[in-house]
């Protein structure tokens, strides 16, 4: 049995944009190459289809460095308001492990507010690296939305 350390990554983020858009923004492989990861990285392989118990992969390439993977298999998925799905890196460092994203949208008139858990993770450098990643990728989405 997993002992629980508490490490779980929380975010709140105002989207500049209907709840549906934003909503395609962060299911559609199109919309999620033009935002996914911090700032610099690309994605130029996104295979994400979400529906329950399907599975998604997306490639990462850092401006510097070589293209790594991550792919995990949806939990929740009930349009536009929630979205869940495990994350686990290929291949993993050794202070990773499987973390599950939850992702629910609450909509705002013309804004839509996304809050955002993942965890939890084994370390709290991992956390860090992960509340960077995805403070990143919300910013360049908040761009994309504009």
């Amino acid at each position: 049995m997993n002992e629980s350390n508490g490490l779980t990554l929380k975010l709140t983020r105002a989207l500049p944009a209907p709840r549906s858009t934003v909503w395609k923004a962060m299911t559609d492989s199109d919309w999620l190459a033009k935002w996914w990861g911090p700032k610099g990285f690309t994605a130029p392989s996104v295979d994400f289809e979400p529906r329950v118990g399907g599975r998604y992969r997306i490639a990462m390439q850092p401006p510097e460095g070589d293209l790594f993977h991550l792919h995990g298999e949806f939990r929740d998925v009930d349009p536009p308001a929630r979205l869940s799905y495990t994350f686990v890196w290929e291949p993993p460092d050794p202070d990773d492990r499987e973390t599950l994203v939850s992702l629910s949208l609450e909509d705002r008139g013309e804004q839509t507010e996304v809050s955002f858990t993942q965890g939890e993770f084994a370390t709290e450098e991992r956390l860090h690296l992960h509340r960077g990643g995805w403070t990143d990728g919300f910013e360049r989405l908040e761009e994309l939305l504009r």
